[in-house]
C-alpha cells in the first residue's frame, strides 16, 4: 500500500507541475515601465533632504523613451494610422530612436531616423544594430535649416510612402505617456510623500506629463526643470519670449532645445536652472563612483541641477526629492566615460582634477 501511495503522489506532483504556466513575458515590450526608485546616499550626504532616483535605464531599451515609443505607436495603430508594413520616421538624439526601433522590430515596421551629429557614436551604432536606417544631420544649424534633423525627418516622411512621422516635440502623446505611467509610479512609490520633482527638459514630455499627474495629486509639489547653457527653454519659461541670442553649441544630449516644443507644458513647471556641460559630465561619473549607478550624461545633468538647487535653498531636512535619470551610461562610453574625450573637451582642468583610469598592461 505504501508503494502504491508513493507512486500516486509522484504522479500527482508530475500532473500539477505540467499544469503550471511558464512564467515568461510575451516580448520585451511587457517590461516597459515600473522602473525602480533608488535612494541616493553618498552623493547627497551633504545636501538637506532625502533624494531618490527614478532610474529609467531599467526599461528594456535602457531609457525613459520606451514609454513614449510604445504609447505613440499603439495609439497610431488603434486609430488606423499605422498599418502592417508601414515605416516609422522620427527626429531623435538617440534614445527615442532606439526605443522606436525596438518597438518596430516587435510590431513589424520599418524604422528611419534623423539623428543629430551631437549624438554619441555609441547611440548611433546602437540604432543601426537595431535595424534602423540612420541619417546623421549637423547639430549646430538652426531648426529651420533644411539640413536640421527636424527638416530631414519631415522630408523623409514626405518621400516615403506609407510612413508615419512620430514628431515627439509636437506630439501630445509624448506628455500622455508620462501622465499615465511615470507620474502614477512616482506617486505610488513615494506613498504620496514627494515634495519636489527634478527632471531635465528636452522635448518636455517627461517633465510635463509627470508633473501634470503629480500636481493633480498635490499642487504643492514643486517641479524643478533642468536646462542647458545654449538652450532657450529657461528664458522662455520666465519671459514667454523666444530669444535666439540664447542659442549656442553645447555638448549634453537630450537636454535643452533651440526651438519651443509644444510637448512642453511650461505652466506645470515651477522653475528652471541651467547646468554646464563640464559639471554635468563630472557628476555623471560621480554617480557611478559613489552610488554604483551607471547612468547617462543627462542623468549627470539632473543631479548637477539638484546640487545647484540645494545651493539656492530649495530643499530642507524634510524634503523628499525625486530625480528622473533618463538613460544608461553605456550610451556614453565614447563621451563622458571616456578619459580621452573628457580631456579633449578640457574637462580635466585645474578645477576638476579627475584621476584618469589606471590601466596596467601586462606583457
Amino acid at each position: 500500500m505504501l508503494v502504491k501511495h508513493s507512486i500516486l503522489e509522484t504522479l500527482k506532483k508530475q500532473y500539477l507541475h505540467m499544469k503550471e504556466e511558464i512564467k515568461a513575458y510575451n516580448s520585451v515590450l511587457d517590461l516597459i515601465g515600473n522602473t525602480p526608485l533608488i535612494k541616493l546616499n553618498k552623493i547627497s550626504a551633504d545636501l538637506p533632504g532625502n533624494f531618490y532616483a527614478k532610474v529609467e535605464a531599467f526599461n528594456p531599451g535602457h531609457s525613459t523613451k520606451d514609454r513614449i515609443a510604445l504609447c505613440i505607436i499603439e495609439e497610431a495603430e488603434r486609430k488606423g494610422i499605422l498599418k502592417p508594413g508601414d515605416t516609422i520616421i522620427e527626429t531623435t538624439s538617440g534614445n527615442t530612436g532606439f526605443s522606436l526601433a525596438m518597438v518596430s522590430i516587435i510590431k513589424g515596421y520599418d524604422c528611419i531616423l534623423a539623428v543629430s551629429s551631437k549624438s554619441s557614436k555609441d547611440k548611433i551604432d546602437m540604432l543601426r544594430s537595431m535595424g534602423a536606417k540612420v541619417y546623421v544631420c549637423p547639430a549646430h544649424v538652426s531648426a529651420d535649416d533644411e539640413r536640421s534633423y527636424y527638416n530631414v525627418a519631415k522630408r523623409l516622411h514626405e518621400e516615403t510612402k506609407g510612413s508615419v512621422y512620430i514628431n515627439q516635440y509636437f506630439n501630445e502623446l509624448n506628455v500622455d505617456a508620462h501622465y499615465k505611467s511615470t507620474g502614477p509610479e512616482i506617486w505610488e512609490q513615494t506613498g504620496g510623500q514627494i515634495t519636489h520633482l527634478v527632471a531635465c527638459s528636452g522635448t518636455g514630455g517627461t517633465i510635463s506629463g509627470t508633473a501634470r499627474f503629480l500636481k493633480e495629486q498635490n499642487p504643492n509639489i514643486k517641479i524643478l526643470g533642468v536646462d542647458a547653457f545654449g538652450s532657450v527653454l529657461k528664458k522662455y519659461h520666465e519671459t514667454k519670449e523666444f530669444d535666439n541670442a540664447e542659442i549656442y553649441p553645447y555638448r549634453i544630449e537630450g537636454l535643452g532645445k533651440n526651438l519651443i516644443p509644444t510637448a512642453t507644458d511650461f505652466d506645470v513647471i515651477d522653475k528652471f536652472i541651467k547646468v554646464s556641460d563640464e559639471e554635468s559630465a563630472h557628476t555623471a561619473r560621480e554617480l557611478a563612483k559613489k552610488e554604483g549607478l551607471f547612468v547617462g550624461y543627462t542623468s549627470g545633468a539632473a543631479f548637477q541641477a539638484v546640487k545647484q538647487y540645494a545651493e539656492e535653498g530649495e530643499f530642507d531636512a524634510n524634503s523628499k526629492v525625486v530625480i528622473i535619470f533618463p538613460d544608461h551610461g553605456s550610451r556614453y562610453m565614447s563621451k563622458v566615460f571616456s578619459d580621452e574625450w573628457m580631456n579633449e573637451q578640457g574637462f580635466f582642468d585645474s578645477v576638476n582634477q579627475e584621476e584618469a583610469l589606471k590601466i596596467e598592461i601586462i606583457k
